[in-house]
This record gives C-alpha cells, sequence and structure tokens, in this order.
C-alpha cells in the first residue's frame, strides 16, 4: 500500500470508511449461490444447521487471507479445514477435484469493489481463481493453468503502453494482498488496481472473532496480557487496563454490568495475586466484591461483549492494516452465538448496545443468534436480521 493512504482527510472531507456489505457464498458448506447484505449490526437466525456459521467461517477465511495468511492457515478455525468447506452433495470432476467458492463486495472511497476467489480443496488445497473487479472492469484475475506448478497465472490492469500485466503468483495466497508489493502505481490503470485492492484488505483485515469462554474467564490472568483475546481469557487483565486508561469507556462498561448482572454493581477492578495475576471483580454496595469466577456464564459472555464493543483495535488482539490511519478503518466484530447463556433482559440490553455503537460508524457486528433471541433483535433499531429458515 502506498504512503499516501496515510494521509489524513482534508477540511471538509467526509471520511468513508472501507466495509464489507455483501458476502457471497457461491460454493460454501450447505450454501448454493446464496448472498447476504451486511449493515453495521447484521444477526444471522436460523435453526441448527441452516448455515449460520458458516457464514461467519467464510467471512474469517477471507479476513485471514487478506492479511497475508496462506490457505491453510486461513481454514484452521474452520473444523475439517478445507474439505469441510466444500458442499456434500459436490462431485469431483474428471481429475478427482472438488472445492468451494465465497467471496464479498466491499464499499468505500474507490467504490464498490468484488472479490471472488475459488479454492480446490481436493486433491490438493490451492487458489484456483480469483477476480477483483470495479469501476466496471476487471482489475486482476488469476487462474490455474499448469496443475503441476504450485502457481497461478495472474493478470492485472494496467492501462499503460501494456494494458495488462502478467505474472505468477503463488497458489496458496490471495493475490490480491499481494498486489501493493508487485504493482508500482506509476499509471492510472494501476493507481486504480492499488485502490481497489487497499480497499478491500483495509475492510477485511480489522476482524475479531469473538467466543467468549467463561469457563477461562474465571481463571487470573497475567496483569500485563493487556490485549484481550477472543476467547477473552485474560480478561481480567483488560479491565485493569480499562479502568486505568479510559475513565469515560470503563464508566459506560460498569453502567452496561449494572443492567446486565444480577444485584448492584458500583464498579468493576482488579485485585493483585502472586505471581504478577491480577483477578477481576465487581465492586458492589458498602463495599462488598464479587469475584468474575462467581458469575453465572450468561453474566461472564455478557460482560466480555460489552468490553469487546467498548473498546477497540488498541485493546483487542487484531491486526489492522499498518499502513492506514486507524481513524480510516472500521472493527467488524463476528461473534458467532451472540446471544448464547444470555437471559432475555442481558440479550435486549447487549443489541441496544451494539446498535449504538455500530451506529457510530467505528465499529460492525455480525453474529449469529437463537430464533427467540432474533425476535428482539427485530425491535432494535439499526439491527438487519438475516433469517436462514428451518
Amino acid at each position: 500500500m502506498d504512503a499516501s493512504s496515510a494521509r489524513p482527510p482534508a477540511a471538509g472531507v467526509t471520511l468513508q470508511r472501507p466495509t464489507v456489505t455483501e458476502l457471497r457464498l457461491s460454493s460454501f458448506k450447505s450454501h448454493r449461490n446464496a448472498s447476504f447484505a451486511l449493515g453495521p449490526l447484521t444477526l444471522f437466525r436460523g435453526a441448527s444447521g441452516s448455515g449460520k456459521s458458516s457464514a461467519l467461517e467464510a467471512y474469517q477465511t477471507l479476513a485471514r487471507l487478506a492479511g497475508g495468511d496462506s490457505l491453510d492457515e486461513a481454514l484452521t478455525p474452520v473444523a475439517g479445514g478445507a474439505t469441510a468447506c466444500v458442499p456434500q452433495n459436490a462431485r469431483p470432476d474428471a481429475q478427482g477435484r472438488r472445492g468451494f467458492r465465497i467471496g464479498c463486495t466491499v464499499e468505500g472511497p474507490a467504490g464498490p469493489v468484488r472479490l471472488d476467489v475459488a479454492v480446490q480443496a481436493e486433491p490438493e488445497l490451492r487458489v484456483v481463481g480469483e477476480r477483483l473487479t470495479g469501476s466496471g472492469q476487471t482489475l486482476l484475475s488469476t487462474a490455474l493453468r499448469d496443475p503441476g506448478l504450485r502457481r497461478v497465472e495472474a493478470a492485472w490492469h494496467t492501462a499503460g503502453s501494456v494494458p495488462v500485466t502478467r505474472a505468477p503468483l503463488p497458489d496458496d495466497r490471495l493475490g490480491t494482498a499481494l498486489l501493493p508489493l508487485r504493482v508500482a502505481g506509476k499509471t492510472p490503470g494501476q493507481r486504480m488496481v492499488l485502490d481497489a485492492a487497499e480497499q478491500v484488505v483495509v475492510a477485511l483485515r480489522s476482524v475479531f472473532p469473538c467466543d467468549p469462554r467463561p469457563e477461562l474467564m474465571r481463571a487470573p490472568a497475567a496483569a500485563r496480557d493487556g490485549l484481550l483475546r477472543g476467547a477473552c481469557d485474560n480478561v481480567a487483565a483488560v479491565l485493569g487496563r480499562t479502568r486505568n486508561e479510559c475513565a469515560t469507556r470503563h464508566a459506560a462498561l460498569v453502567s452496561a454490568a449494572e443492567a446486565g448482572c444480577r444485584g448492584t454493581v458500583e464498579g468493576l477492578t482488579v485485585q493483585p495475586l502472586d505471581g504478577g495475576l491480577v483477578r477481576a471483580v465487581l465492586a458492589r454496595s458498602a463495599g462488598g466484591v464479587t469475584p468474575l469466577e462467581r458469575l453465572g456464564d450468561g453474566e461472564l459472555r455478557y460482560l466480555a461483549l460489552c468490553l469487546v464493543l467498548l473498546t477497540g483495535p488498541g485493546v483487542l488482539a487484531v491486526d489492522p492494516a499498518a499502513e492506514v490511519l486507524p481513524a480510516r478503518q472500521v472493527l467488524t466484530v463476528l461473534a458467532d452465538g451472540f446471544d448464547r447463556c444470555l437471559d432475555a433482559r442481558q440479550a435486549r440490553e447487549l443489541l441496544g448496545l451494539a446498535a449504538r455503537m455500530c451506529e457510530r460508524g467505528h465499529i460492525r457486528l455480525v453474529g449469529t443468534v437463537r430464533g427467540a433471541v432474533g425476535e428482539v433483535a427485530e425491535e432494535v433499531a439499526g439491527a438487519s436480521m438475516v433469517d436462514l429458515g428451518t
């Protein structure tokens, strides 16, 4: 990415952050020719096996590829790996090859940009095709020409003395993420390609998959372990950090805890333990405290998700694009089982908080919910519901 992407916007210019506005699952697990519009707060609901979690897995796979992971690394979070992503009834071709196809649309300063990726899962894991389109043109296309070589033939828009540049790219990486290293940006066509690739990479990289694990959250944490992980197992250390660094957001977190936890909550603090560890406690009235390990699973998940929504990349263990100002990026939280273990009151409070934070434009959330809580979500202004049926 070129250095100009780090410049602040001129006075009076509205800042447009790159955002993923559509997820396409052309052929992925139980999904065929599926397309889902994504708003600031999008929730998938449906019966078990309807494909709610699969949608988030596809999103996370694209995000990890945009961050520079190999295909094998990008598919690590998917149980069963690449083979599990292939639709069950997909028939192999004459060479025994089967695979899946996923993609997305990213809107931003470069206009709508589409990314589509075809992956061969069997007999060997590799990218067999990729297409990046924008401004009515194909900006990048790749194709597997020789199965005996571990590379694809790439062609990207140049619009100079040579209209298209061709070169080999590795078959286990996302070509779009590699373009800033290959394209000089000397012609208008090359700059168009770079702008589109940067937009896609910036939008996809700032993703935080979050699934709080109450059984891990109850354990003490190292005091210096200050970046919250997706399982929220180090929540005690992060609560200590946020209490000291941002009084305003910490006060908002205390208010959220008061709304979603049993009993009166007057504060959230930490107590030092031996060995450089800390444990988090809820401060009660009359000087009493309740250690987090004594809270129920629903209360712990509720608190962790409130913390995620009220903080940001500086507190969460994410890897956004370092070349782009944080003000030009949007953090997207992927929360499978967003309402797991929550009662109706907690779900309503958490959804309301999510809607308020997403409305500000610096954070987005894509989650899955159960049917009953999905009905609550329909009452929350700003929430978009994707109903996958029964």
